[in-house]
């Protein structure tokens, strides 16, 4: 198993290098100090969370030397909510990570989770935006700091509809590729990508998620989350699914696909005529086209051409074009981006990590 995610990580490397360089992650160990998170029988979820983010420092750092890796902590101390997001703000961040340990009363409750801001499924998992921006309340004047938001008021959740949260689509792209590493490569049992009004997220001026990485409160999966070897395991998973998502963010940053435009008119030489024959009025130059904006529905990608029958396409009529030393395929190209988006929830199924990118030409 450590040598497949191993040959995984080396090959994602090479891909994401360039995305690497200017790039800063901030590293949200979660807890800390007087707040100990979730307890165990034998073990503190902020203890966890903190080794979790030091080894995926680590191998991010020795993988990406160029990387800007900042922790909001890196020792067993307290940080309030708000100053884990003033430090991912104030250092520009590229993407967010908050790293955390469930709890549920179901002793039974296992696997790995990962969520996003939103409100979609607020409701659903509200029990844990509470638990998680409870930690508040440790802090003196939490209300004025927190600008009177209660966590444990269902009626303060409100404001979380209110935000639009502009970092979405990429949130959720990473966050899919969290759950992609832990559940096809650890296989982790497969919770999901959630929407949840956390606080750390909602403050958090750039692409955020917060991974769940199991259960203490479930004997097995602390016994898991606390042996030798598992901390490099989930490290390594998550750099692999930082490789994969920097990867596609680079490619969205460079390419560009030409459509298929009408074949250019032949150039024929105008006759010369006397300057008497001029006609008086002459046609006023056009303006440009305005820049038009192109969506699309990617379901995959190759370096070499693939058959119309091949497995990887699923059957699905799609258009290819060659970006780079890539042949990439979409499923829909359309100006209307509503389109693209049906297109997508309709392919899910089919292609789990199908997304969609942008052009302007």
């Amino acid at each position: 198993m450590r040598k497949t995610l191993t040959i995984i990580l080396v090959l994602f490397c090479a891909l994401s290098m360039m995305a690497a360089k200017g790039y800063t992650v901030v590293l949200d160990a979660g807890h800390g100090g007087k707040d100990p998170g979730a307890v165990g029988k034998f073990s503190q979820e902020k203890d966890l969370n903190l080794s979790l983010v030091l080894k995926m420092g680590e191998l991010l750092k020795a993988q990406y030397p160029d990387l800007n890796i900042v922790y909001t902590r890196s020792t067993d101390v307290f940080i309030p909510l708000q100053t884990r997001a003033d430090i991912a703000n104030k250092n520009n961040a590229d993407l967010f990570i908050s790293i955390h340990t469930n709890a549920s009363e179901n002793k039974n409750s296992k696997g790995v989770e990962t969520f996003i801001l939103g409100t979609e499924k607020a409701e659903k998992n509200l029990d844990v935006a509470m638990r998680e921006n409870a930690v508040m309340k440790l802090e003196s004047d939490y209300k004025t700091t927190y600008q009177g938001f209660d966590p444990n008021s269902i009626d303060s959740y409100i404001m979380f509809e209110l935000m639009q949260n502009n970092f979405m689509d990429q949130s959720l792209q990473f966050a899919t590729q969290v759950q992609k590493h832990f559940v096809g490569h650890l296989n982790r049992s497969d919770r999901g990508v959630q929407q949840a009004s956390f606080w750390v997220l909602l403050k958090t001026a750039c692409p955020a998620i917060l991974f769940e990485m199991g259960f203490i409160s479930n004997a097995e999966e602390e016994k898991f989350l606390n042996a030798d070897t598992t901390m490099d395991m989930m490290a390594t998973a998550l750099v692999n699914a930082f490789a994969a998502y920097t990867h596609r963010q680079e490619v969205k940053k460079v390419e560009k696909p030409q459509l298929n435009a009408p074949e250019a008119p032949i150039n024929v030489a105008e006759p010369q005529i006397n300057a008497a024959e001029q006609p008086v009025n002459e046609a006023k130059p056009q303006a440009p086209a305005k820049p038009q904006t192109y969506y699309a529905l990617q379901i995959s990608a190759s370096r070499a051409p693939l058959d119309a029958s091949d497995p990887k396409l699923k059957g699905v009529v799609c258009e290819s074009r060659k970006v780079g030393d890539w042949y990439k395929y979409y499923a829909i190209i359309d100006t209307d981006r509503e389109k693209v988006v049906a297109k997508q929830k309709e392919l899910q199924p089919l292609f789990p990590d199908c997304w969609i990118t942008k052009w302007t030409e």
